[in-house]
């Protein structure tokens, strides 16, 4: 593919299926710049015919696929991490031009990408996770094995807030597990993952293996419609997330749904308060607030609520927004203007039912032509209030108060999602006490939001059904069989 610089304007195939990159005529969608709103790039979209083919190709390229040598496909894993790291400026590049991260987070989530397919890729060469292993019986007539088998073809649905990051979470995963896969990128950040699909080719990934279909929320259902599809694993909303499992029931197909998150920052009496305000800027405003784990529901003890409002406030006043080409920029875009006006009507919605704005920050005046938007900082809505209980997916953060552990344990999951969340505190017992009782599937304790290959992601209730990363990520995509023989 194209690098930004010698392209002004790619248009890029409607899908590529057995290491062929093909056409459509029918519809062409625009890909823009967030920082700029300039459109770089044409997205074709993907046939139903197209789709069925590249779902077919991933069928008959599967036997093969799933009986090669384990440590053969942890070499071919190990090889696309190599040429990740070889790529990285033009990956950088492409998230910089099309989501306008900054350098910073764009940079970091090339390195996420690469730590992925490396930590897979050494499940495989180490091959431990695929051990076959014997099953004790009563019975000294009879022997009986585990072992774990690739459930079959995945369709992999990924979001366009993380381009590479959530392709790679998924799609290292299914390919060490043996699975063969049809991507489907956003029709909004394709650019990145067409670049990174090429490196598989480059790496040696057998024609079939993987195939990409390009378009929007039509060629995703047409995805998970298809009866050759065995395992669909998506990251959105958790309004799509409930309609593909609907869609996905008749035909019983497996699911990893990663889906919304509503979660909460929890600064205790006793917490480092310069720590704390780190952590609640990073954590609300991180990739513009577009994160599933945003913990933009801050809880604060009384004691120190005073004094965290005034550093968090001087610390969002200080929160440089603008475009990536700006060296001093911490916070981007929104990636369109649809996703911009739809955070600007839930922040109207909140505050014409009583919430009311602390403070917010600044957009830099060379952002005029983006979707940017300043952050903003609530406090104190009603428990009612949309800004409280929706996902606003954009730089928008409540904070509220709290007298006891109790209290803020009960704030915090009174919520119908239940992802991530964060605790600030110097006692070690509450610490515990904190980790224990909150409802979500990862708690970081005085950390930012590191995120390791080896530690599984995913929640509870509405933030969806599954788990990725670690060997949990592997076992997503491979049925537990047994065997059982007489001796």
């Amino acid at each position: 593919m194209s690098t930004p610089e010698s392209v002004q304007k790619p248009v890029l195939p409607s899908a590529c299926i057995e290491g062929q990159r093909l056409n459509s005529t029918a519809i062409r969608l625009p890909i823009h710049a967030a920082a700029s709103g300039e459109v770089i790039a044409w997205q074709q979209v993907a046939s139903p015919d197209q789709i069925d083919q590249a779902v077919a190709s991933a069928r008959a390229s599967l036997p093969a696929w799933r009986d090669a040598p384990v440590a053969y496909r942890g070499q071919l894993l190990a090889a696309v991490a190599e040429r990740i790291e070889a790529r990285r400026r033009v990956l950088v590049q492409w998230q910089m031009q099309v989501n306008g991260k900054p350098r910073a987070e764009a940079e970091q989530d090339v390195s996420d990408v690469a730590a992925c397919f490396a930590y897979y890729a050494g499940l495989c060469l180490q091959c431990d996770a695929f051990a076959v292993e014997p099953v004790e019986l009563p019975d000294s007539s009879v022997s009986a094995r585990r072992e774990r088998v690739a459930v079959g073809v995945a369709a992999l649905i990924v979001p366009w807030n993380f381009p590479m990051v959530t392709t790679a979470w998924k799609l290292a995963p299914a390919l060490a597990a043996g699975c063969s896969v049809v991507l489907k990128p956003s029709e909004l950040s394709s650019p990145a993952e067409q670049a990174l699909f090429e490196l598989l080719a480059e790496a040696g990934m057998p024609p079939g293996v993987v195939n990409l279909v390009n378009g929007g929320a039509e060629v995703g259902a047409a995805l998970v419609a298809n009866g050759q599809v065995d395992k669909i694993s998506f990251t959105g909303s958790t309004a799509v997330g409930q309609r593909i499992m609907r869609e996905a029931a008749g035909g019983m197909k497996r699911l990893t749904l990663e889906l919304g998150g509503k979660s909460a920052l929890i600064v205790r009496a006793d917490a480092d308060i310069a720590l704390a305000v780190q952590l609640a800027v990073a954590g609300a405003f991180a990739n513009a607030g577009q994160m599933c784990s945003a913990t933009s529901r801050i809880l604060v003890h009384d004691e120190v609520y005073r004094r965290f409002m005034s550093e968090f406030e001087t610390a969002v006043r200080a929160l440089v927004v603008g475009p990536p080409g700006h060296e001093a920029s911490q916070m981007g875009p929104l990636i369109s203007a649809a996703q911009l006006a739809r955070v600007r009507a839930l922040l109207d919605q909140g505050l014409d039912a009583g919430a009311q704005i602390a403070f917010a920050g600044r957009v830099a005046e060379r952002a005029d032509d983006g979707f940017f938007m300043a952050p903003v900082v609530v406090a104190e809505p009603p428990s009612d209030n949309v800004l409280w209980r929706e996902e606003v997916f954009g730089p928008v953060a409540c904070v509220r108060s709290f007298r006891d552990d109790d209290e803020a344990l009960a704030l915090a999951n009174d919520s119908p999602y239940g992802l991530v969340a964060t605790v600030v505190t110097e006692d070690a017992e509450a610490a515990e006490r904190f980790s224990t009782e909150l409802r979500a599937g990862l708690v970081w304790v005085n950390t930012p939001q590191l995120i390791f290959p080896q530690v599984c992601w995913g929640g509870l209730g509405a933030s969806g059904v599954g788990r990725e990363l670690g060997l949990e990520g592997l076992r997503a995509f491979q049925e537990l069989r047994h065997v059982v023989r007489r001796n």
